[in-house]
């Protein structure tokens, strides 16, 4: 079956150009409803969900437990700033902690307020417990990152676009090579407080570090005192097949950043998550956020947490990611380099001399799959976590008409 584009998509289509900021290019589809992995559009054409809005939907479309825990906090208290408590706020942090095994979170927003959070944490930390000379503290980050759009962060990325005419930029980070131990061992200075890094890079292209890269990188750390902030926005909570993606290598870092599916789609939920020693160099004045923390958001940052552990979502993403994988592998197409990626986060790599990849997820998209391109070259497979494989089944068939015409 293909879609056609209606006169209702259309109109919409129009009015966004017109009153929006150009600095998207997303699919022409225009959706209005969903329900678990299913969307549709204003015109009545239903989608099989397999981005899940960057990770952000990995319990789903409107999950009955997250809306549930939504609607009870609406009929009580929504905001009360952080200038008063609220009787949400401390369970929440008391379940992230204890999920994650650290002992303090520090509640925001956005992906990109918390890894801000945890870059002001760790140079903090460098200047107080370390002992780094004043204004001299160093964080390595890796080619290839993405760890949001704030100036300071697309100062430290490598990617032209991201910076071109908003300098000049934050000084104080480095770059290596992604999955380069011996890199990052070179980078290291007496002045180094952290090493910012995704336990693999989903916005890059869905790569996959060398096995055993983050384990080194641990060991660095350990013997340098160096932090190791593991940025977990879109690899957490279940999506790589672990709870974090860092878990594959048997590690621990000293600061994890969580954000996207903390909210369960519904509401935008962040925090950096640390222990005692990196969290206490923050007093009453230096850092906060007016929603933070709110009341609605961790009422229900608490039904998304419940439900990926639960609902065991880590386990199901191993289980359907290794099948699906192996499925996509499987396929006799002329235009596909290669297949990778942990649990479902998948990258399919598209040759250079069959054509960027946005043709592909436009293709996809007329058939009732919706997939994104990334990194030119690479289409990008993260469904919601609770997908079937009945589902899984639906979106192979189509996979396999579009690449393998």
């Amino acid at each position: 079956m293909t879609y056609a584009t209606a006169s209702k998509t259309q109109a919409y289509l129009a009015e966004v150009d017109q009153f929006s900021a150009h600095n998207y290019h997303p699919l022409p589809v225009v959706l209005e409803r969903g329900e678990g992995v299913w969307v549709w559009d204003v015109d009545g054409n239903r989608y099989l969900d397999m981005l899940s809005a960057y990770s952000a939907l990995n319990q789903g479309h409107r999950h009955p437990a997250i809306l549930d825990a939504a609607r009870k906090q609406l009929d009580t208290l929504t905001l009360t700033s952080r200038a008063f408590h609220n009787d949400q706020m401390g369970p929440f942090l008391r379940e992230l902690c204890e999920a994650t095994g650290f002992e303090r979170a520090l509640p925001m927003n956005t992906g990109a307020e918390a890894v801000e959070t945890s870059i002001k944490m760790v140079r903090k930390w460098g200047y107080k417990v370390k002992g780094v000379e004043a204004d001299k503290a160093e964080i390595i980050v890796c080619e290839n990152n993405f760890h949001g759009r704030t100036t300071t962060i697309v100062g430290f990325s490598s990617e032209p676009q991201y910076k071109d005419g908003f300098g000049p930029f934050t000084p104080g980070f480095k770059e290596i090579p992604y999955g380069d131990a011996a890199a990052l061992k070179a980078a290291i200075t007496p002045n180094t407080v952290g090493f910012l890094v995704e336990s693999l890079q989903g916005e890059g292209g869905v790569v996959v570090p060398p096995a055993g890269f983050m384990a080194k990188a641990r060991k660095l750390c350990t013997e340098n005192r160096v932090a190791l902030i593991a940025d977990e926005i879109q690899t957490g909570l279940g999506r790589t097949g672990r709870l974090f993606c860092y878990e594959w290598d048997g590690i621990r870092p000293d600061i994890l950043i969580v954000g996207k599916a903390l909210g369960g789609g519904v509401y935008p939920v962040s925090a950096a998550i640390a222990d005692s020693e990196y969290m206490d160099v923050f007093h009453p004045g230096d850092h906060g956020s007016t929603f933070g923390g709110n009341p609605l958001g961790a009422a229900i940052a608490r039904a998304a947490l419940r439900v990926i552990l639960e609902e065991e979502l880590p386990a199901r993403a191993a289980r359907l990611g290794e099948w699906f994988m192996e499925r996509l592998r499987a396929i006799s197409s002329p235009h596909v380099q290669e297949v990778r990626g942990k649990g479902l986060m998948i990258g399919v790599v598209i040759k250079e001399s069959s054509g960027p990849a946005r043709p592909f997820c436009v293709a996809l998209e007329h058939k009732g799959l919706l997939a994104k391109e990334t990194h030119h070259q690479v289409i990008r497979f993260a469904p919601p976590l609770t997908i079937t494989e009945e589902e899984l089944e639906v979106a192979l068939e189509i996979v396999a008409d579009v690449l393998g015409a």
